[in-house]
């Protein structure tokens, strides 16, 4: 029996093309949670040293996930969105700074920027759409004012992978900050946070990590660390967390200067039992299964009359998430009728997006695209 196969235990009336969004656990995490809460009706926090030290094996996977260089650079968060926020008003902005970024991002890396307009920052965007190289066209507005340069290692609606090694070498060159939302990435694909250079790395677990939704990752260069001011404070954050009883204070030399309060233990132990999986099968591997699989549906979907991919096919460009339009065909109505049949996916960037993770078997790839066959009548 292969991993796959014993630890992912989705119901058959259902092809999970949804990874992009939110995933399904596996059987581990769903095992590691169900421990967990048994522990915590029958023993309280009796064990709570041991659940620092899982808190602490996360950490460490983690850096490995990103290649951090170090798992005390590694903050738990509640959300990308949160740590995006962190690097937006931490950052000592002066009035006609401006910073860089895609049109077309998620909102949590697009609003958080358009927020800063009070404090006189511009907002300098690529659109997509209107160039053939992105990464050329980010650095092309940069100038001496460019405090910040923030891209999602992977766009969320057409799975494009930016160059993020080029556009941190250039930033890190010309005295620029490099954010990178890894959201899309992180479990799916090889990322090496030195390698790019960027200065700050954040990701949610509940998408290709295959973990709980409510608990993120935020890496900050541990020598800019101190240059990012702090907007949330409370016990946690301190030098001596476990000193309740001291008057003096000062924040904490490790990322957990960005934690203000009581961890999350819930999600950590799920996020812990998921990411072990992801060790344990490899990540050259995850990304070779999902390459695999997502080549097969890339062919099935050109068989369509009609069929148009938005997510590019260079394999330096690709990613795991596939999104098409079929001319003559109401998207909403397509996405609902897919729901129906059991094929969870998601209605982005004006097409249907797709999103297998390495263990989907190819059967269901076949039967979701005949679903969508038969609705266009193929």
């Amino acid at each position: 029996m292969s991993l796959a196969t014993q630890e992912f235990d989705l119901s058959d009336d259902i092809i999970y093309l949804n990874h992009a969004a939110v995933a399904p656990w596996p059987k581990r995490t769903a095992e590691a949670v169900a421990h967990f809460a048994q522990e915590n009706a029958t023993r309280g926090a009796q064990h709570y040293p041991h659940w620092l030290l899982v808190e602490k094996e996360l950490r460490k996977s983690l850096a490995w996930l990103i290649n951090a260089p170090d798992w005390q650079d590694i903050a738990l968060v509640k959300n990308t969105s949160e740590a995006l926020s962190m690097v937006a008003y931490g950052i000592d902005w002066r009035a006609g700074d401006n910073m860089v970024s895609i049109a077309q991002e998620f909102p949590s890396n697009r609003i958080v920027w358009e927020s800063l307009a009070d404090k006189g920052v511009e907002l300098r965007l690529v659109d997509l759409e209107q160039t053939d190289d992105p990464e050329q066209a980010l650095l092309n507005l940069c100038d001496d004012r460019t405090r910040l340069l923030s891209v999602s290692s992977v766009q969320y609606a057409s799975g494009m992978r930016a160059d993020i090694d080029k556009i941190g070498a250039f930033c890190r060159k010309n005295g620029i900050l490099f954010c990178v939302d890894a959201i899309q990435s992180l479990g799916a694909l090889p990322f090496d946070a030195q390698g790019c250079q960027a200065d700050f790395v954040m990701a949610d677990g509940h998408k290709w990590m295959l973990g709980p939704e409510g608990l993120a990752l935020f890496y900050c260069r541990a020598e800019i660390r101190e240059q990012l001011a702090l907007n949330q404070y409370g016990w946690h954050m301190t030098d001596q967390p476990g000193n309740y009883d001291s008057a003096e204070w000062a924040p904490s030399p490790t990322a957990t200067r960005f934690e203000c309060g009581s961890p999350n233990m819930l999600g950590i132990y799920a996020l812990n039992a998921s990411l072990s999986l992801i060790q344990e099968v490899g990540i050259d591997e995850i990304q070779a299964g999902i390459k695999t699989i997502t080549s097969l549906l890339i062919d099935l979907l050109s068989e369509i009359d009609g069929c148009r991919l938005l997510s590019p096919l260079d394999d330096e460009r690709r990613s795991g998430i596939v999104t098409f339009q079929i001319d003559g065909v109401d998207h909403a109505a397509l996405y609902s009728h897919l729901m129906s049949k059991g094929v969870i996916c998601a209605q982005r960037g004006g097409g249907i997006r797709f999103s297998p993770h390495f263990y989907i078997q190819p059967a269901k790839i076949q039967a979701a695209v005949q679903i969508v066959r038969a609705y266009c009548g193929a």
